[in-house]
C-alpha cells in the first residue's frame, strides 16, 4: 500500500511544481529508489491526461559506466538521451543515493567529461531551459544516518519539509524579491568572511516549491567582475563523490584566486574545469523553515533557514551575468548564531541579521511567520 504522504507529495508535483496538462509528455526518471512515488506519480499524470515516462537509474550502475568511458561512448550516451529529453513538455527528476561518495573513485577527469559533454547538453542546455522541471531528493536510510537521526524521524522531518505550504512562502518572497531587485552593493560579514559584490540589474527570483522540492531561497547573480574579499563556508559541500569542509575562497574583481579546504588540490581541480568554474553564478538566500541543520545534501542544505550559499560556476538564464561553465557547485553559509552569526547589507541597509530578517517588511520571511 502507498503511504498517503507519498500520494500527496505526487500531487503537489504534478499539479504544483510542474502544472502538468493534458496532452503532454512528462520523464519521471527515478535514481536508487523504490517505485512508490514513481507509481503515484504516474497515475496522478495519467490523470490529468499526460503522457508519464520512466527512467530507473541506479549510482553504482552509473558509476561503473564512467569509470572506463571514453569520450565517444559519452557523446552516443548524451545524444541518446538528449533525444528524450527533447520530446518531453515536462522532468520530474527523484534522487535518493544510497551512499554520498558513490563517485568518489572515478577519476576527475571523467567526471569532467561527464559534466561538460551529457550534463551541459541534456540538463542544462535542454531540460532547464525547455521543460517545466521539479528536481527532489527521496527519503532513505543514507539520508537519515546524515541527519543524523532514526529513519522513521527522518521520514516524518521529510514529509513535513516537503509538503509544507509552499504557496504561503511564495508570497511571503514578494517583498524580498522586490528589494533584492533594487539593490546594487551587497556586503556580507560572518567569521573569516568579509565579501563585497554588487547585483544591480541582474533579476532576482523566488523558489517555493516549483523547481526544487525542498525548496525556499530567492537567488541572483552577482555582476561577474564584482566580487571582491574572503568567503569561508561553515557546511560540509559534496561534489563529484567528495565532501570538501572548510572551504575558503579569495576573489579579486570576480575571479577567485586562492582556493583552500580540506583537499586543496582536489577543490582547485574542479575550479580548473574551466574559466567560468572561478567565478560567480549565483547568490542566493536560504529561507525554510523546517531545514536547520546541513545534511551533506546540497538540495536541502542550499536551503537552510538562515543561510546563503554562493555558487561558483555556471548563471542562471532567469538570472543572467553572462558567466558559464560546467560547473555549478552551491557552497553554503549559515548565519545563524550557533554557526557563528554574521550579517548582509544591501546598500546601507541591514537586511538580515544572525539569521534573521531585520526590516519589518521582510519579517514574513522569519522561520516562525512561515511555519
Amino acid at each position: 500500500m502507498i503511504d498517503s504522504r507519498i500520494k500527496k507529495l505526487a500531487e503537489n508535483l504534478v499539479h504544483y511544481s510542474t502544472r502538468i496538462e493534458k496532452g503532454e509528455h512528462v520523464l519521471i526518471e527515478a535514481f536508487n529508489v523504490d517505485n512508490s512515488l514513481v507509481r503515484s506519480l504516474i497515475k496522478e499524470v495519467h490523470k490529468v491526461g499526460g503522457f508519464p515516462h520512466v527512467n530507473l537509474r541506479d549510482n553504482q550502475v552509473i558509476r561503473d559506466l564512467l569509470l572506463e568511458a571514453t569520450e565517444e561512448q559519452i557523446e552516443a550516451w548524451t545524444e541518446n538521451d538528449l533525444r528524450q529529453m527533447e520530446r518531453m513538455d515536462a522532468y520530474i527528476g527523484i534522487r535518493g543515493a544510497e551512499n554520498i561518495n558513490e563517485f568518489a573513485d572515478v577519476p576527475e577527469a571523467k567526471l569532467a567529461l561527464f559534466n561538460q559533454i551529457y550534463k551541459t547538453k541534456v540538463h542544462s542546455n535542454q531540460r532547464v531551459k525547455h521543460t517545466k522541471w521539479v528536481v527532489m531528493r527521496y527519503p532513505n536510510p543514507a539520508m537519515a544516518q546524515l541527519s543524523s537521526m532514526s529513519t522513521e524521524a527522518f521520514e516524518d522531518y521529510y514529509f513535513d519539509v516537503c509538503t509544507m505550504d509552499y504557496a504561503k512562502m511564495n508570497e511571503a518572497m514578494d517583498a524580498l524579491v522586490d528589494r533584492m531587485n533594487r539593490a546594487d552593493a551587497v556586503r556580507i560579514v560572518s567569521p573569516d568572511t568579509n565579501l563585497s559584490f554588487s547585483i544591480k540589474d541582474i533579476p532576482a527570483v523566488k523558489c517555493a516549491g516549483e523547481l526544487n522540492i525542498p525548496d525556499g531561497e530567492v537567488f541572483t547573480a552577482p555582476v561577474v567582475d564584482s566580487v571582491d574579499g574572503v568567503i569561508t563556508y561553515n557546511t560540509p559541500s559534496p561534489y563529484n563523490g567528495f565532501v570538501f569542509e572548510n572551504v575558503q575562497l579569495t576573489f579579486e574583481n570576480g575571479k577567485i584566486i586562492d582556493a583552500t579546504a580540506n583537499d586543496t588540490e582536489r577543490l582547485n581541480s574542479v575550479l580548473d574545469t574551466d574559466e567560468g568554474a572561478r567565478f560567480i553564478g549565483e547568490f542566493a538566500i536560504g529561507v525554510n523553515p523546517y531545514i536547520r541543520e546541513p545534511m551533506k545534501d546540497i538540495l536541502f542544505d542550499e536551503k537552510i533557514d538562515g543561510s546563503f550559499h554562493f555558487t561558483p560556476g555556471q548563471s542562471y538564464d532567469e538570472a543572467p551575468n553572462g558567466n558559464n561553465s560546467a560547473v555549478h557547485w552551491d557552497m553554503v553559509l549559515i548565519q545563524r548564531p550557533e554557526y557563528g552569526g554574521g550579517e548582509i547589507w544591501f546598500d546601507d541597509e541591514l537586511i538580515r541579521k544572525d539569521g534573521r530578517f531585520v526590516p519589518e517588511y521582510l519579517e514574513g520571511l522569519n522561520p516562525e511567520n512561515l511555519k
